[in-house]
């Protein structure tokens, strides 16, 4: 008995085991999946935190290596505008004529700049929706070249627009405005560019070419706009490279008119000249005006004699406006080939409206391109009167500026407009990267909340696996309580009755003995049956077939009554799981028992019946009746199987125990 009692506690302890384990692979499998939830929350395509940093990092690197947007002061030519409209797609534009057929591969399109009080510095009234065209003089109609609509979103910028160009042979170029933006001082609707460039290579072949439009311009009291000044090569920036070193431009003495002698080595085909205007000062606001060192009046000569006794005009430059100078100012010239480059001072300077001998000269930087090259980088310079002062003439051609390293026109400006796709990168990355932070700083919230409710989940799961443990421990031994009250009562009983007889058999030998083997035999099967009590729960061969077990017990306890049983769902019956079988086996058993002990019947009816939903067990026998209620060893049984028994009296006599229950249950 103590091994079979052993075996069943051993046996149910490990089934809730697995009973509380299970609702901790729930929990972890929950945990897992809001974890994976949260972190698979990213959109598909969408960069990780660590790709995105290393994607700022690369931006950051490469910002390093680029020209930077600064922007030009003072006063100077700002560009071409249209008069204003009444409607915002309202059809504007301008056209350069290239003089004859080049072949192009880049339009870039400088806008205009305001001060904004909210955003800084704009774009002013560019347009929103525009196209580029290009076309020879026999196709007026022209090939769009580029088209940008708002769903481009173009603005807000400072920076220019590099239209790509496959290479094409045009003779002109157009740009169409098809809805326009408000200016900024009145809200009223125009259209308007700084500059206009269209590179052949490394030439801006648009250069100082004539320009029509589709508007008539009007006079500008401030003469800081006109159709000449979109391609006048004066820009809203300053030539600020990240690179090279700071060089301090050369200024002659006041009162000084040098001429400035550059010799290129050899002889070379000038195409181009750039010259680049001192810088005023360094502090804000500058202590000079804007037209410091640039002669009113000069002219640019090349030779390949050093006595210039073959000398050709390669510029002849006259302004008469303050807005015709800008600090770079750019010709193109017809290729010349020379060695020797000189500089005159025709006029001076009219600034400050300063005497003659406090005038002086100077420039950043004397750039002589050959088809976009400068030969003159490195080149000698003499000054034919020498500055007493620290300006040396060899910043003339070292290359420099006040910034730093002078860029070539074409790669300055694809570099401020690659600076304005970083930028707007950036910022859209560093956005995206601070949400994906709040999303990470949740998701370890979240986690550390998951934690906590897991590892209150996982003590829940042990104290509820104990307490398991310990309920059916004493189910266990409730069930081998009922097993030993309800298998043995009626063999203790048997036994006792046996006594009697033995006892008034004494003088009758043979009636003696016949009765001590029968308690014998009773006493043997006695043990049996307790063994099989304390390991009916486990057993594999105990009520294998339930319908036939419940006959042969009917037939064994009531051999000397006259009964009949019916079973009505033998297959439900014998489906049950084994627990149950046996569970409703020690109820019907116990049923019989307390007939044939207490009931004084003479006839039994048991009717079993089970469908899907419930089972019914009815016994009903013809004895004396039973007053009371429900026996407490019935009532023990049902709660075990979960059912409700109750008693009724027929009033033809005799008593009827009813037990029902579910078929099945989850928790078995």
């Amino acid at each position: 008995m103590a091994i079979g009692f052993g075996t069943t506690i051993g046996g149910s302890i490990c089934e809730q085991f697995r009973v509380a384990v299970g609702p901790m692979k729930v929990a972890y499998l929950i945990f897992v999946c809001f974890a994976l939830c949260f972190i698979g929350c990213t959109k598909p395509g969408d960069l990780s935190i660590s790709e995105q940093e290393g994607r700022l990092e690369a931006i950051d690197v490469e910002l390093s290596q680029l020209a930077n947007l600064s922007l030009r002061s003072g006063v100077g030519s700002i560009g071409c505008r249209s008069p204003w409209y009444e409607r915002v797609d309202s059809s504007s534009w301008m056209e350069v004529d290239l003089g004859e057929n080049r072949s192009i591969d880049q339009v870039v399109l400088v806008p205009v700049l305001r001060r904004d009080i909210d955003g800084g510095f704009q774009a002013d009234a560019f347009p929103s929706e525009f196209r580029v065209l290009a076309g020879t003089a026999e196709d007026r109609q022209g090939t769009v070249i580029a088209e940008y609509s708002e769903s481009d979103t173009l603005l807000p910028r400072i920076a220019p627009l590099v239209v790509p160009v496959g290479k094409m042979m045009v003779s002109w170029v157009r740009v169409e405005a098809v809805r326009l933006t408000p200016r900024g001082f009145d809200g009223r609707y125009v259209f308007q560019l700084s500059e206009l460039l269209v590179f052949s290579g490394p030439d801006n072949v648009a250069l100082h070419q004539p320009v029509t439009t589709s508007f008539e311009v009007r006079p500008d009291l401030s003469g800081a706009w006109s159709q000449r000044f979109l391609v006048n090569g004066a820009m809203p920036y300053l030539m600020n490279s990240p690179q090279g070193s700071q060089s301090l431009a050369y200024v002659s003495d006041t009162g000084v008119q040098p001429n400035i002698l550059t010799d290129l080595g050899e002889e070379h085909p000038i195409t181009g000249i750039h010259l680049h205007a001192v810088d005023q000062d360094d502090t804000v606001p500058q202590t000079f005006a804007g037209d410091l060192g640039i002669p009113r009046h000069l002219r640019i000569e090349g030779a390949n004699l050093p006595d210039f006794s073959d000398a050709a005009v390669l510029l002849d430059y006259r302004w008469e406006s303050i807005n015709e100078t800008s600090p770079i100012m750019m010709w193109n010239i017809p290729e010349t080939k020379c060695r020797y480059v000189k500089l005159s001072v025709i006029e001076p300077s009219l600034s400050f409206d300063m005497p003659e001998n406090m005038r002086r000269v100077g420039f950043a930087e004397i750039e002589l391109l050959s088809h976009g090259r400068n030969v003159a980088l490195n080149c000698g310079v003499t000054v034919s009167m020498e500055s007493k002062g620290v300006r040396n003439p060899s910043a003339l051609t070292d290359g420099e500026n006040l910034y730093g390293r002078i860029l070539p026109l074409r790669k300055w400006l694809s570099q401020l407009a690659r600076r304005h796709e970083l930028t707007n990168e950036r910022s859209v990355r560093t956005i995206a990267l601070s949400r994906q932070y709040a999303r990470q700083k949740s998701i370890l919230v979240f986690m550390s909340w998951a934690i906590l409710a897991l590892v209150v989940m996982i003590g829940f799961v042990i104290l509820y696996g104990r307490t398991l443990r310990i309920r059916q421990e004493s189910r266990v031994r409730e069930r081998i309580a009922a097993n030993l009250h309800d298998e043995l009562g009626a063999n203790l009983y048997a036994i006792g009755m046996l006594g009697d007889i033995a006892e008034n058999s004494v003088h009758s030998p043979e009636r003696l003995v016949e009765t001590l083997r029968r308690i014998r035999s009773l006493t043997q099967r006695t043990g049996t049956a307790t063994r099989i009590c304390a390991n009916m729960m486990e057993a594999s061969d105990v009520c294998q077939d339930l319908v036939e077990e419940m006959k042969r017990d009917a037939a064994r306890l009531l051999a000397d009554l006259d009964h009949d049983i019916v079973f009505e769902g033998e297959g439900i019956l014998n489906g049950l799981k084994r627990r149950r079988r046996v569970d409703i086996f020690l109820f019907y058993k116990e049923c019989l028992t307390n007939i044939i002990r207490h009931a004084q019947a003479t006839q039994v009816s048991i009717n079993v019946s089970a469908n899907n939903r419930d089972i019914v067990i009815t016994v009903y026998d013809d004895g004396r009746g039973y007053s009371g209620d429900v026996p407490a060893s019935l009532q023990r049984r049902a709660r075990l199987m979960g059912g409700n028994v109750r008693v009724e009296h027929p009033e033809s006599g005799g008593t009827s125990i009813i037990l029902k229950l579910q078929t099945s249950r989850w928790w078995g």
